[in-house]
C-alpha cells in the first residue's frame, strides 16, 4: 500500500483559542506541528503518497510541507470550497488517487495521537477480503463515541452512535479514526456534498451488504480535541509514552528546541516542550506543559498541564493549572488560573486581578 488519505479540514472549535490563527493539525505538538508526527508514522509504515483533504485555514498547509519530499513522501492538497463532513472530504480528493479498483487506500483523522500498527491494519484488510476496514479501540466509558460491535470474526454488525443508556452499550469498541477503503468503495461516496461516513457510509455499506472488518488495535490512542487532551498527547510524546519518529530530540522530562533561554535553575519535568525562541526565567516550574515559539515565562511561574501560546507572556510568580493561554496574550505577576481556564489570544490580565477562576 503506497497511498493515504489526511483528513485536515476541520476547524478546531474545541481546542480555540489554539486554533484561531492554526489549523488543529498544525498546532505544536513534542515541538513540531502535530500533523508531522502522523505523516512521519505513515512514511514508516510504507505510505509514499498522501493527500490532504484541507479546508479550514488550508493556506497553512502546503507552504510548511511543500511536496513533502523533505519526509520522503509525495504530498498533494485538495481545499474544500465548503465543509464537505469526513465522507464528502475523501470522495472530494479521490481523483489524485493512483490506486486501482481493488487496491487499499488508507485514511485517517488529523486529529487523533495513537500507536497504531498501519501495516497491520492493511494486512487484516487484505486477509479478510473487506471492502472497509476500521481501526477499533477499547475504552472504558464508551457514551461519548460511536460503538462499532464485531462477530467472533471480527466483522463489524452495526454502528451505534453514543450510546447513553446501560443497556445500549453493547461493547466497549470504539470507532478509533482509522480505515482502509478499497479504492472502488470511496468512488460510491456521493459527490459535492456533505457526507460522514460515520452516520451515512458506513451504516450503508453495512445494509448493502459490504463487508467492513474491524481489527481492535488497544495500543496507545487519544483524541486531541480538547486543549487538555492536546497537552498531554504533547507530553506523551515526549515522555515517550507515544510512538512518532519526529520526536526533535531525546525523549525524556522535557525537550528544550534550539534557540529557547531556560534558567540554569528552572525546573521542566513531566515531558514539558519548550519551544524556539522562548525564555523560561530563573525559579520557573513547568510540569506536563506546552509553551510555544517566542513565548516567556517570567521568574517564579508555577506551570502545570498547561499550553502556552505563540508569543504570550506569563508574570512572575504566577500560577497556572490547566490553563490554555492564547497566542500573544498577557498574564500579569502573582495571578492564579486553574481548571481548565482558557484566556484569549492578545488578552491582558493585569497583575494580581484574578487568584483562581474554575472552567469556563
Amino acid at each position: 500500500m503506497t497511498e493515504a488519505i489526511l483528513l485536515v479540514g476541520g476547524k478546531g472549535t474545541r481546542l480555540r483559542p489554539l486554533t484561531v490563527h492554526t489549523p488543529k493539525p498544525m498546532v505544536p505538538a513534542a515541538g513540531v506541528p502535530f500533523l508531522t508526527h502522523q505523516l512521519a508514522r505513515a512514511r514508516a509504515a510504507g505510505v509514499e503518497h498522501i493527500v490532504l483533504a484541507t479546508s479550514y485555514l488550508a493556506e497553512v498547509f502546503e507552504p510548511y510541507f511543500g511536496d513533502g519530499s523533505a519526509l520522503g513522501l509525495h504530498l498533494e492538497y485538495v481545499t474544500e470550497r465548503e465543509p464537505l463532513g469526513t465522507g464528502g472530504a475523501i470522495r472530494n480528493v479521490a481523483e489524485r488517487l493512483h490506486s486501482a479498483p481493488g487496491d487499499p487506500v488508507l485514511i485517517f483523522n488529523g486529529d487523533i495521537l495513537t500507536g497504531l500498527d498501519i501495516k497491520a491494519l492493511v494486512d487484516t484488510h487484505r486477509t479478510s477480503g473487506a471492502d472497509v476496514s476500521l481501526h477499533l479501540t477499547r475504552v472504558e466509558d464508551p457514551r461519548a463515541f460511536g460503538l462499532v460491535p464485531t462477530d467472533g470474526t471480527g466483522q463489524v454488525t452495526a454502528f451505534l452512535e453514543k450510546p447513553q443508556t446501560p443497556e445500549e452499550i453493547v461493547t466497549d469498541q470504539i470507532n478509533a479514526g482509522a480505515y482502509v477503503f478499497n479504492r472502488s468503495v470511496i468512488d460510491t461516496i456521493p459527490a459535492d456534498r456533505p457526507v460522514s461516513v460515520e452516520r451515512e457510509t458506513f451504516p450503508g455499506l453495512l445494509a448493502d451488504g459490504a463487508h467492513l472488518q474491524g481489527m481492535v488495535d488497544s495500543t496507545y490512542w487519544l483524541d486531541l480535541g480538547t486543549p487538555q487532551a492536546f497537552v498531554r498527547g504533547s507530553a506523551d510524546l515526549v515522555l515517550g509514552r507515544a510512538p512518532s519518529p519526529a520526536v526533535p530530540g531525546r525523549r525524556g522530562d522535557r525537550l528544550v528546541l534550539e534557540t529557547a533561554e531556560v534558567a540554569p535553575d528552572a525546573k521542566l519535568t513531566g515531558g514539558t516542550v519548550v519551544g524556539p525562541r522562548t525564555v523560561i526565567g530563573a525559579g520557573a516550574e513547568l510540569d506536563g506543559s506546552a509553551v510555544l515559539e517566542g513565548a516567556v515565562v517570567e521568574p517564579g511561574a508555577v506551570i502545570r498541564d498547561s499550553l502556552i501560546g505563540a508569543g504570550a507572556r506569563i508574570g512572575a510568580r504566577t500560577v497556572l493549572d490547566g490553563a490554555v493561554i492564547g497566542d500573544g496574550a498577557r498574564i500579569g505577576a502573582d495571578n492564579e488560573l486553574r481548571d481548565g481556564i482558557r484566556i484569549w489570544c492578545d488578552a491582558e490580565i493585569p497583575a494580581g486581578s484574578v487568584r483562581f477562576s474554575s472552567d469556563q
